[in-house]
């Protein structure tokens, strides 16, 4: 009986069987809109494109510069009165405001927010158009409480002025007396979504009527 070697059966390689283009065809198969990337991240891309080993973004410097604005709004450091308190209270650890891309500074020059915290008294007035005039543009500010906003239970004062808004041009308003840094997060978020505005038409959305 003749007994005969195996002919081994080498099948025909195909390009499938490569790992890298295997990950090739399995990322660019259809996925649920959403999953490829952020929200964040696709405003930033003109192109989205994936391949083996990474990501092919294409985009403009100007739209990742006007990312970085409305994402790392840095706030001048000051404050007037008890709302400033809160203001702390909100860029202490337990709330980190820093995660919304906020470092408190000390120079005016070098911020772009101004955080009206407190009383402004007609005193205080003239100091405070200082500062805010030694910001570079684009520059912002927000109204915290009710007598930044209105003069609040001082209102009727000789010595208080009825609403910063009279002073220096307010974007957002944050009522309360004091307004609790979850309130002040709300203005924070509402005015990002104000710079983005901005920076895709170049026009500042009015505020709205200053809350008594």
């Amino acid at each position: 009986m003749d007994v005969t070697p195996p002919v081994p059966q080498i099948p025909t390689p195909t390009w499938e069987e490569w790992p890298d283009l295997q990950q090739w065809v399995k990322h660019h198969q259809e996925r649920p809109g959403g999953d490829q990337a952020s929200a964040a991240f696709e405003s930033l891309a003109d192109r989205l494109e994936h391949f083996p080993g990474g990501w092919l973004m294409v985009s403009s410097t100007e739209k990742l510069f006007n990312w970085a604005r409305k994402s790392s709004v840095w706030p001048v450091t000051f404050g007037l009165a008890c709302c400033a308190i809160e203001m702390m209270a909100t860029f202490a650890s337990r709330f980190d405001v820093e995660r919304f891309g906020m470092v408190p500074w000390a120079s005016p020059r070098h911020a772009d927010l101004m955080i009206v915290s407190g009383t402004v008294t007609i005193k205080m007035a003239p100091m405070l158009k200082r500062i805010y005039e030694q910001m570079p543009d684009p520059k912002w500010c927000i109204s915290m409480g009710s007598c930044a906003n209105s003069g609040g239970p001082f209102r009727h004062g000789y010595h208080v002025v009825k609403g910063v808004d009279r002073v220096v041009p307010v974007d957002v308003y944050v009522p309360g007396c004091p307004p609790t840094p979850e309130s002040l997060m709300f203005g924070i978020l509402k005015l990002q979504e104000q710079v983005a505005d901005f920076q895709r038409t170049g026009r500042r959305s009015p505020p709205g009527p200053p809350p008594d």
